[in-house]
């Protein structure tokens, strides 16, 4: 394979890679979320941990509201398990709700079960 081609592959490859990753990296920052914080409490309905982030479901007042929580080394040093994070667990959330009204999607930063709180995030500001 002559210079031009190899290049040409390259800048391809780079490219395509670029275009993929947009929907991924959209979703998994921050843009898709508030700046305000926001606060929401409920029971734990269901969980979800592992990659790339976990998920909880919780019941606040009748309305069901998905709460994204860290990647697993994050939710580890924060000390969130699935025996902390059990059903029916009450749980206040701090973080930052979904800029589209209609959702019921937040991200968040911090957790607080039973008195003590979890930080995901603590190099972030609350």
């Amino acid at each position: 394979m002559n210079r031009r081609d190899f290049l040409m592959r390259a800048g391809f490859t780079i490219v395509a890679g670029l275009w993929l990753a947009g929907p991924a990296r959209a979703h998994h920052g921050w843009g898709w979320a508030t700046d305000e914080e926001f606060e929401l409490t409920g029971q734990i309905t269901a969980v979800k941990l592992g990659n790339p982030h976990g998920e909880m479901t919780l019941d606040v007042k009748g309305d069901e509201w998905v709460v994204e929580i860290g990647q697993p080394w994050r939710n580890e040093r924060a000390g969130l398990t699935h025996e902390v994070l059990a059903k029916g667990t009450m749980v206040t959330a701090h973080g930052h709700r979904s800029a589209k009204a209609s959702e019921r999607v937040m991200k968040a930063e911090r957790l607080v079960i039973a008195g003590r709180e979890h930080n995901l995030y603590p190099d972030r500001a609350s």
